[in-house]
């Protein structure tokens, strides 16, 4: 993958992962639900918790790209 490919996944990624912390969020006020068990939601949300560790696999990928570029 390239430096320009990493970017794009990045950012749908990131795009992605906001909007459903968005869509938990807005559910949760509609539910008035408190502030801690909305946060615990996100917080413990299995597809959350993939998308966190996408993006962290993309940085990686991106910083090793980066340092291959030397």
């Amino acid at each position: 993958m390239d430096q320009q490919d990493l970017k794009l996944s990045k950012k749908l990624i990131s795009s992605y992962k906001k909007r459903l912390e968005k869509e938990i969020l807005d559910r949760s006020m509609k539910l008035k639900m408190p502030q801690n068990k909305f946060e615990e939601i996100i917080n413990n949300n299995n597809e959350l918790i993939n998308l966190k560790k996408a993006l962290e696999d993309l940085e990686m990928e991106s910083e090793s790209h980066s340092m291959s570029d030397f």
